[in-house]
């Protein structure tokens, strides 16, 4: 017999009659704040570019090198995390990753040279956002929802733009007032702030506070722990994947998708837009919203995720964002214009709207080791999006402008929508676990 918890014991205790939401809800709750730190707190180098630069005299291929570290290590370490999260437990992982983010960014304050970014905002930082990722997501809508997989999967992607419409205008404004510093210590708290939440409410398994997953049918069934190492695991898991079209299409697709939006978009619009003289506050206003239009985007793709071919989704995702990206170059002003609203609106709704039909193919097409998987598919995103963090930065710092990043990377998207369609519509076999 499972015993519940303490926290488990005081929500069973309340008011009668009063309907209390099933331990999915609560956990999907504390899953998305998680979410939108993680979020958040990648994405403030890009902010700070500018800053550092004036500061240090470190160019921006440099500045740019610590973003692609920590960019490639979010998703590196992506399906490394599921594997240890189904051998330690959600919680244990989650809450060592928020102790490496704080760390991370605290340490900042005290650098004096460039390979000491590379390590604080790069290597720790990337690492701690990277046990944070999309994985994490996967985890938790494959072990607590059977019913609205599609639409959870979507609301906690959207986390990370609502992480990016907290943090971006605030890092902004406090790294324009009060210098940068003011902003990394400010991640380091905040990162620790969550710590508390996560030991509370974080619960690994449906059958820890004794329920199943949420529109499951049956009796409640004790997890069985994973056992064996998880890098095994995880290598393993990459080896079978590999041998499968399926796989290569998916991640060469979300290479693309990281290179269009966190590598390029989410790394060089701020120093785009002011190139054309825009005020730094303005461009990381316009950056956060993309992420409040992202949150219906993303949301409304899960709701589709569960009703339409993901296939279909995914191709048409990727030919509106290269469509988009082909004409910014032609948007950027110093004053915002009418056009470049349109811009924000309509790549806000396409920014990661990709993730949940993404989720829902690899659970689909490798089964139980489909959050692994993902997170190798995933470790392709934020690969391509390292690439297009210093690829972006080098172009900016040989031509004088971003113009030709632009418009490789909407080339590259319609690309992206040709792999995605080419998908098989057959299922392959189930990796093993």
């Amino acid at each position: 017999m499972i015993e519940a918890d303490p926290v488990t014991e005081l929500l069973q205790r309340g008011i009668p009659r009063v309907r209390r939401p099933h331990w999915a809800w609560i956990v999907a709750a504390v899953a998305f704040v998680t979410l939108i730190g993680a979020a958040g707190f990648r994405a403030v180098p890009s902010v700070l570019i500018d800053p550092l630069h004036e500061e240090f005299g470190w160019s921006r291929a440099t500045i740019g090198s610590a973003v692609s570290i920590n960019l490639v290590l979010f998703g590196l370490f992506s399906p490394f995390a599921a594997a240890l999260m189904d051998r330690f437990g959600m919680r244990r992982v989650v809450v060592c990753a928020l102790l490496l983010v704080s760390a991370g960014s605290g340490l900042t304050v005290f650098m004096t040279a460039s390979w000491q970014l590379l390590l604080c905002w790069g290597v720790l930082v990337g690492l701690g956002t990277g046990s944070m990722a999309m994985t994490f997501v996967a985890t938790v809508t494959s072990r607590w929802f059977v019913r609205h997989r599609g639409l959870v999967s979507g609301i906690l992607t959207a986390a990370g733009a609502t992480g990016q419409l907290i943090f971006l205008p605030l890092v902004a404004v406090l790294a324009t007032e009060h210098g940068w510093r003011t902003p990394a210590v400010v991640v380091a708290v905040s990162a620790l702030a969550v710590v508390p939440l996560i030991l509370l409410f974080l619960r690994d398994h449906p059958a820890d506070v004794g329920t199943t997953a949420y529109g499951a049918e049956g009796e409640i069934e004790a997890p069985v722990p994973a056992t064996g190492s998880s890098i095994a695991r995880a290598l393993r898991t990459l080896r079978e994947a590999a041998r499968t079209p399926t796989f290569w299409l998916l991640a060469g697709g979300f290479a693309i998708c990281g290179m269009s939006t966190n590598g390029l978009v989410g790394t060089h619009f701020v120093t785009a837009a002011h190139d054309h003289g825009m005020p730094h506050t303005t461009a990381a206003s316009l950056l956060a919203l993309v992420g409040l239009f992202d949150v219906a985007g993303t949301v409304l793709s899960g709701w589709l995720t569960d009703r339409v071919d993901p296939r279909l989704l995914l191709g048409g995702y990727y030919t509106l964002r290269g469509l988009s990206l082909l004409v910014l170059p032609s948007l950027f002003a110093p004053e915002t214009q009418p056009s470049m609203w349109v811009f924000i609106v309509f790549y806000g709704l396409d920014w990661i709207a990709t993730v949940p039909p993404t989720v829902a193919l690899c659970r689909e097409r490798f089964g139980v080791s489909g959050p692994v998987v993902f997170g190798w598919v995933f470790a392709s995103h934020q690969i391509g999006a390292a690439i297009a963090a210093v690829g972006a930065g080098a172009i900016r710092d040989s031509l004088g402008d971003y113009r030709l990043a632009w418009y490789l990377a909407g080339g590259l998207c319609v690309l992206a929508a040709l792999m995605s369609i080419s998908i098989q519509s057959t299922r392959v076999p189930e990796t093993s676990s």
